[in-house]
């Protein structure tokens, strides 16, 4: 079923679609379902399931809604993805901070970085494509949860560390119909 609305997906025209929401069985899964218009897509979600509350590393998946902001991408492994997002490629030395006490933290940053900042560029294909989430950026709470990205999932979608993973199939068909104007909502 969801091969055939892939298939159906990929050779319709491209529409925006204005919410993508994901869920799960319990707020303690570490897996759920994306849903885009009338598709729907297997997603890893954090370790420690979705909370209401995120703080900095605790491993959960933030319940909430935000935009889309802005996608990246290893240039020298995957092609550009098509979107109406703002794209650009990722460098070797770009990161995004996670030190709760910095004037960056939840931006991106280049590095050496003087405080703690994830590296972007990694030797996984997990940011090969990733998405910047609106969570925790207008206003920035400091220790509210840094790095909440959509990304490429790992093997057996393994759990992340507060991120939504999909395939990288699916991650390519939700940023062709995603814009700026997409509700990214994580359900209860």
């Amino acid at each position: 079923m969801v091969r055939e609305q892939l298939i159906r997906y990929e050779s319709a025209p491209v529409t925006i679609i204005q919410h993508i929401s994901v869920r799960g069985l319990s707020c303690q899964q570490t897996f759920g379902t994306l849903t885009l218009g009338q598709m729907t897509v297997r997603c890893a979600m954090g370790r420690s399931g979705r909370r209401t509350r995120k703080r900095e590393g605790d491993g959960a998946t933030p319940i909430g809604r935000w935009r889309l902001v802005e996608v990246f991408y290893r240039a020298d492994r995957v092609a550009r993805p098509l979107s109406r997002l703002p794209v650009r490629p990722l460098q070797p030395a770009s990161g995004w901070c996670d030190a709760v006490a910095d004037r960056n933290y939840n931006r991106l940053v280049r590095h050496p970085y003087a405080a703690s900042a994830e590296r972007l560029w990694r030797d996984d294909s997990v940011y090969d494509i990733v998405v910047v989430t609106s969570h925790n950026q207008q206003p920035r709470v400091r220790g509210g949860g840094s790095a909440i990205f959509m990304h490429i999932a790992s093997d057996g979608y393994r759990p992340t560390e507060g991120c939504i993973a999909l395939s990288e199939r699916d991650m390519r068909l939700v940023l062709r119909h995603a814009s700026k104007e997409t509700l990214f909502e994580i359900l209860t």
